[in-house]
């Protein structure tokens, strides 16, 4: 091979004289050279803030490309029992709606449901629904049959059966079509997780850089059981418990603490703190119900009262969360089909039990527009960029601080699980972390990772503040489903709550038939 000084420019006339294996040798130490140059010139702009953050985020690499690599095994036979049934409910939607186009309209011939010009066809011209407009890759607003076009269009009454069906008919497809992702030869499934892929700080997924598996993090509820652990190990799914809510109680405290003194600072967070927050917004929200004044009986009640497709926790979870993040009554009305009035009645309740929510709101926009900067309790800066006016900008910014704050939380924690020798990571997800480890260790090994995970920080008027954990164990990744009484009635191995002892006995291994040489060679 020639040597050519990569530290130098090299001209068309270098490239061209080279061979194809050659030149990509010279790419590649360009790429080096280059990024090598740029890393010292941007170190050159950290600041005793932005500095921790860096050096962070590179430590952070190390466990993201283990998991990256690891992957997570796959059970076949759970995938094909999934992707039949998958299949079996997917035709069984096909022929509801064709009969209600057939039947209930008298249109005659098949109706494709994935054709976007045959749902626009539907609404627009022969329903002469409002045409809901969005922006497509060109950057022009065209007639929209997205999910968020359709959620608006299930308003007309006409249209509420066909919009339902074709959404569940695409989410059926969605899940078939993970469903076929391809394992890789040792059986598992990987993706690429991407350290910058947030705002947040946050983890994002996609397809591994090899171009095969999926985004691990979407994975469907009801389709996790079909990854389970390697033989020998168990699962450990480790949960930050409603971290977003907390955070934003701890921004309150901080901020308004000396101003305003503990009771108004620590209305929210103290209702955080206190028990199952959902659960005390819904005994608020909902004051007409007969609430028990036992706290342990606040959940089940919640849990047991359904709205629609709601539970009332549900519910207070769903309208907390989208107040606290600035959701207006008539877009939150529209993703949880809840009535814009009852969501303006519930928010008026909201600020009134707690006043420090609106006040946190104001102080942060005015932060934002007074400095273009925001930064969170764990130290991370972030600048956003345009109009700071404009609502989206403001959006951001109200989610970023709590948002960073559980990113920072899983992040710091993961890093340290990942130097312990036995505690083999798999995937984060979002507020969430899920490990493996030796089947007799569990029992040590699971207290162990709940202190590592721990990041508690000292709050204005020395307050202790920490996230609580959740340590659940099982041999799959999914969640067994139980019955009215309380028993399981199916996936006995999913992921239960840890109650500080693992008594489920492992799956058996598959027993493989032994056979002769020559049957091995016929095949």
């Amino acid at each position: 091979m020639k040597i050519l000084d990569t530290s130098l420019l090299v001209t068309d006339e270098q490239l061209s004289a080279l061979s194809p294996n050659e030149t990509y040798w010279v790419y590649n130490g360009l790429d080096c050279c280059i990024t090598e140059e740029i890393r010292g010139k941007l170190d050159s702009l950290l600041d005793d803030v932005t500095r921790p953050l860096y050096e962070h985020t590179i430590r952070m690499q190390a466990p993201i490309l283990a998991m990256m690599m690891r992957g997570i095994k796959v059970n076949e036979t759970h995938r094909k029992v999934a992707l039949s049934e998958a299949g079996i409910e997917k035709q069984r939607l096909l022929d509801i709606l064709q009969r209600l186009m057939t039947e209930g309209l008298g249109l005659e011939g098949p109706f494709n449901p994935g054709s976007p010009k045959q749902v626009k066809w539907f609404f627009y011209d022969y329903l002469g629904l409002k045409v809901i407009k969005a922006r497509n890759t060109q950057g022009f607003y065209t007639p929209s049959t997205g999910r968020e076009a359709l959620e608006k269009l299930s308003q007309y009454f006409i249209a509420q059966p066909f919009v339902h069906l074709i959404l569940a008919i695409r989410d059926q497809n969605k899940m078939m079509g993970f469903l076929k992702t391809p394992t890789d030869p040792d059986g598992r499934i990987r993706c690429s997780l991407n350290l910058a892929g947030t705002n947040t700080g946050r983890l994002s997924s996609s397809f591994s850089d090899f171009g095969t598996g999926t985004n691990l993090q979407n994975v469907d509820s009801n389709l996790r059981y079909m990854f389970v652990a390697d033989p020998g190990m168990v699962f450990v799914n480790i949960d930050l418990e409603q971290a977003d809510s907390r955070n934003v109680g701890a921004l309150c405290w901080d901020q308004f603490y000396e101003s305003y003194g503990e009771k108004f600072a620590g209305s929210y967070l103290d209702a955080c703190e206190s028990g199952d927050l959902h659960t005390t917004v819904c005994r608020m929200g909902w004051r007409n119900l007969d609430w028990p004044d036992d706290r342990k009986f606040w959940r089940a009640i919640a849990d047991g009262n359904a709205y629609r497709t709601y539970s009332y926790r549900d519910m207070a979870k769903k309208l907390g969360h989208g107040t606290n993040y600035l959701g207006q009554p008539a877009t939150m009305s529209q993703h949880t089909k809840i009535p814009t009035a009852q969501i303006v009645d519930f928010q008026s309740n909201y600020f009134g039990a707690f006043p420090v929510i609106p006040e946190w709101h104001t102080k942060t926009i005015n932060t934002l527009q007074s400095t273009g900067q925001l930064t969170h309790l764990f130290g991370r800066r972030k600048s956003f960029f345009g109009r700071l006016d404009d609502q989206n900008v403001i959006n951001a910014a109200i989610a970023y601080c709590p948002q960073g704050m559980t990113g920072e939380e899983i992040n710091h924690g993961m890093l340290r699980l990942w130097q312990h020798p036995l505690m083999d990571l798999l995937i984060q997800v979002h507020d969430s972390i899920l490990f493996q480890v030796p089947v007799n260790q569990v029992n040590e090994l699971v207290p162990l990772a709940l202190e590592l995970l721990e990041a508690p920080i000292t709050l204005k008027g020395d307050r202790r503040f920490m996230v609580p954990l959740e340590a659940e164990t099982g041999y799959n990744w999914g969640k067994p489903k139980f019955d009215k009484d309380g028993r399981i009635t199916s996936n006995p191995l999913g992921l239960m709550k840890w109650k500080g002892e693992e008594t489920r006995k492992p799956p058996r291994p598959t027993r493989k038939k032994l056979i002769t040489l020559r049957e091995a060679l016929d095949k």
